[in-house]
């Protein structure tokens, strides 16, 4: 049923707790994981703005690889339980690198949690998952705290 797992991850508590909802779904028939991270692009915007371009690259290239360090770890604990899994790291914004991930690479569904890091801001705009819900084409699986 949820063969193909699409799991966007911000390294928050809230999705550590849905990756053990991931490994439930092997038992379910999942076999493959595409673990996805979103660098934020307005993030990157404030960086810009306030550093010398050499700094700039520099915590931008620290950022993807203390993410891809993350990822690693997850695939390697999903590798254990017989996932077949995929590392994607993209820059954007978070809603649409989900949305476009999810078609590019067909996903049975979506497995998000429910709030990020980011939880005032996500007070007043509208969170993530909220916007995936409304907007996904595949079923979400979202995660409580």
């Amino acid at each position: 049923m949820f063969e193909q797992i699409l799991f966007p991850t911000d390294f928050s508590d809230v999705a550590k707790k849905a990756l053990s909802f991931v490994k439930k779904l092997r038992e379910a028939g999942g076999r493959q994981v595409t673990l996805l991270h979103v660098i934020d692009q307005s993030n990157l915007d404030t960086l810009s703005a306030i550093n010398t371009v050499p700094d700039y690259l520099t915590i931008e290239k620290d950022m993807e690889e203390k993410a891809f360090r993350e990822l690693e770890f997850m695939e390697n604990e999903l590798k254990e339980l017989g996932y077949d899994v995929t590392i994607k790291i993209a820059k954007g914004f978070p809603l649409r690198e989900i949305l476009r991930v999810a078609e590019e690479k067909p996903s049975s569904v979506i497995v998000i949690g429910s709030h990020g890091k980011s939880n005032i801001q996500e007070m007043l705009l509208g969170s993530v998952s909220e916007k995936v819900i409304r907007k996904a084409k595949i079923p979400v699986l979202v995660v409580k705290r």
